[in-house]
C-alpha cells in the first residue's frame, strides 16, 4: 500500500503546475533507469535508447494531465516507452525482430561492441536465444523476465489478453530451455 500511496502523491504533484518540475525530477530518479533498459531491449543500441527515452519523458511530461489513472503510473509510462520504441523502429525502418538467421542482422555484434554491455558468455548466449524468438515472444519474455512486470501489466502495455501473453511467455521459456539443453549437450 505504501508504494500506491507514494505513486498517488507523485501523480498529484505532477498534475500541480507549481510542483510539476520538482515532481518530474523525482519521477526521473525513480524510473529513468528502468525505462531506459525497457527501451534498450527493443531498440538495442545505447544511442537509440537514449533518444527514445528522451521522447518518452517528453510525452510523459506533456501528457501527465491526461493520465486518467485507470492503470498504475508505472504501467502507463511503460506503455508510452513501448509505443515510442516501436514508433522509433518504424520511423527509422529498423526491423523490430532481430533474428540471427537474418543476414542483415547484426544484433549480437551491436551488443558485444557496445561499451555499456557488461554481460558474460552466458548472458550473450541468452540474448542469442532470445533473438531467435518471434517478436511477440521477445517482447513478452523481456518484460516478464528482465523488467519483472506482471502479466496484467504486460497485458495493459501491449493491449493483449493475459492468456495470450502467458502462452507466448511459456512457449518462449520452453524454447529457451530446449536451446540451453541442446547447447549443453553439444559442449559436453
Amino acid at each position: 500500500m505504501k508504494s500506491g500511496r507514494r505513486e498517488s502523491d507523485l501523480i498529484k504533484k505532477l498534475k500541480n503546475p507549481k510542483l510539476k518540475n520538482e515532481a518530474f525530477k523525482d519521477l526521473l530518479d525513480l524510473y529513468q533507469e528502468r525505462l531506459y533498459w525497457h527501451i534498450r531491449k527493443i531498440v538495442v543500441t545505447h544511442d537509440n535508447a537514449n533518444d527514445v527515452l528522451q521522447n518518452t519523458f517528453i510525452k510523459i511530461y506533456k501528457g501527465i494531465n491526461n493520465f486518467k489513472e485507470q492503470s498504475s503510473l508505472h504501467t502507463w509510462m511503460y506503455r508510452i516507452a513501448y509505443n515510442e520504441s516501436i514508433r522509433f523502429l518504424d520511423t527509422n525502418k529498423i526491423k523490430p525482430s532481430l533474428n540471427l538467421n537474418d543476414s542483415n542482422s547484426d544484433y549480437l555484434n551491436n551488443l558485444t561492441q557496445d561499451v555499456y554491455f557488461d554481460g558474460d558468455e552466458i548472458q550473450l548466449k541468452l540474448h542469442s536465444i532470445i533473438s531467435k524468438l518471434s517478436e511477440k515472444q521477445q517482447r513478452v519474455f523481456q518484460m516478464k523476465y528482465f523488467d519483472d512486470l506482471s502479466f496484467r501489466e504486460i497485458s495493459e502495455i501491449l493491449e493483449v489478453s493475459d492468456n495470450t501473453l502467458k502462452s507466448s511467455y511459456y512457449s518462449a521459456v520452453k524454447t529457451i530451455e530446449e536451446e540451453i539443453i541442446a547447447d549443453t549437450l553439444q559442449t559436453n
